[in-house]
């Protein structure tokens, strides 16, 4: 009798579910991390291209997304594709690359369909990501040639220290 009365009591006891799998806390767990990936994900800086080396600099802001310049030692390339040969921009002494000019304007003639004033304020803006090599006379014909396109704001890509 005392050995059934024991047997029920463990049977009981048995039959009661131990300590389960807290799924709230897990679930906190996932939520804050799917926040904090959501939030950093648009805080990507510009990435420059592996054979260009920025100049370093001591800045504050971010960069924003514009159309892109690339400038190394072998050519120039606007939005990802190779425009002109640096070959090229050195032979012809000409103050605007009418290359780079005319992929620019047909650039922003493609972008402004909507009309709208923030729309053509941010498609006159354009980034220059230039190797640190790059003389400062093939920089200021590629500034001109940008400003011959209708971009007026113009910035310079750099490392920031």
């Amino acid at each position: 009798m005392r050995n059934q009365r024991r047997m029920r009591r463990l049977a009981r006891i048995g039959n009661k579910s131990g300590s389960g799998l807290n799924l709230t806390s897990l679930m906190d767990i996932f939520t804050i991390l799917l926040l904090y990936l959501l939030v950093n994900q648009s805080d990507t800086p510009l990435e420059p291209p592996k054979d260009v080396k920025l100049p370093d600099s001591i800045v504050e802001t971010k960069p924003r997304e514009t159309l892109v310049v690339t400038v190394d030692a072998n050519q120039v390339i606007v939005k990802g594709e190779p425009v002109v040969s640096m070959e090229d921009v050195l032979a012809n002494d000409r103050g605007i690359i009418v290359p780079i000019r005319d992929r620019m304007v047909e650039i922003r003639e493609s972008s402004i369909g909507l009309g709208a004033e923030e729309e053509e304020d941010k498609s006159t803006e354009v980034t220059i990501m230039a190797d640190r090599k790059v003389h400062y006379s093939v920089m200021k014909r590629v500034m001109a040639s940008c400003t011959a396109a209708g971009y007026t704001k113009i910035s310079l890509a750099v490392n920031q220290k």
